[in-house]
C-alpha cells in the first residue's frame, strides 16, 4: 500500500538549509508510510490582495500541491522568535481567495531545527494557532531539534541514536494521524 501523500513545506529558502536535510531524513524514517513531495514556496510573490485576480502561476502551483495531499509536514526555522516570512507568506497565499483555503481538514505536523539550544520552540507557537484557526488539524506536541554539523550524515540518516528514536516516534505519530484522516469523511462549508 502506498504511503499517505504529504506536502513537505520547508520554512527556509536557503539552498543548503538544515531544515531541508531534516525534512529528507524524516521522510526516510517514515519508511514508505508517507509519500512526501516538497512544495516550492520561495518564489511566491509577497501576499497582496491586489494580486488575487488572476492568481499568479506560482500561487496556483503551491495551492494545487497542497490540495493534492492529505497532510502537511512543516519543517521550519525561527526568525526573531517568530515564523519565517517565506512560510507566513505561503500560508497567506494558500488560504486565498476567501472560502478557498487549501489547509482545511489537512493533518499538520510542525517540527523545527536550529543550531541554537531551543531549536525553534518559540516560533512553533505562532503557526499552531493560525493553522488551527484555518481548520487545519494540527498534531499536538512540540518537536524541535538542536542541529549540529554531523546530526545527519550524507545518506540522510540521523546519526544520534536517541534523536533518531525521538524523530521516529514523531514521524510515526504523524503518519498514523494522516492515515486516519484519509479514511475519515470531511465536510466544510463557508457561509456566503
Amino acid at each position: 500500500m502506498p504511503g499517505v501523500n504529504v506536502a513537505d513545506i520547508v520554512g527556509s529558502n536557503r539552498r543548503d538549509s538544515i531544515k531541508r536535510k531534516l525534512a529528507r531524513a524524516l521522510v526516510r524514517l517514515a519508511d514508505g508510510k508517507l509519500a512526501a513531495s516538497l512544495v516550492q514556496i520561495e518564489d511566491l510573490p509577497m501576499y497582496n490582495e491586489d494580486l488575487e485576480s488572476p492568481l499568479r502561476a506560482s500561487v496556483v502551483r503551491s495551492k494545487a500541491a497542497i490540495e493534492e495531499t492529505a497532510a502537511l509536514l512543516f519543517v521550519k526555522s525561527e526568525h526573531n522568535s517568530s515564523i519565517p516570512t517565506v512560510l507566513k507568506n505561503a500560508i497567506d497565499w494558500d488560504t486565498r481567495r476567501y472560502g478557498r483555503s487549501s489547509w482545511v481538514w489537512k493533518a499538520v505536523a510542525i517540527i523545527g531545527a536550529s543550531p541554537g539550544a531551543i531549536g525553534t520552540a518559540i516560533a512553533q507557537l505562532h503557526p499552531r494557532h493560525g493553522l488551527a484557526d484555518l481548520r487545519a488539524l494540527v498534531m499536538g506536541g512540540e518537536a524541535y531539534v538542536t542541529f549540529k554539523p554531523d546530526f545527519i550524515d550524507e545518506t540522510g540518516t540521523v546519526t544520534d541514536v536517541g534523536s533518531r528514536r525521538f524523530l521516529q516516534f514523531f514521524i510515526d505519530q504523524f503518519a498514523g494521524l494522516a492515515a486516519q484522516l484519509t479514511t475519515t469523511p470531511k465536510t466544510y462549508t463557508v457561509a456566503a
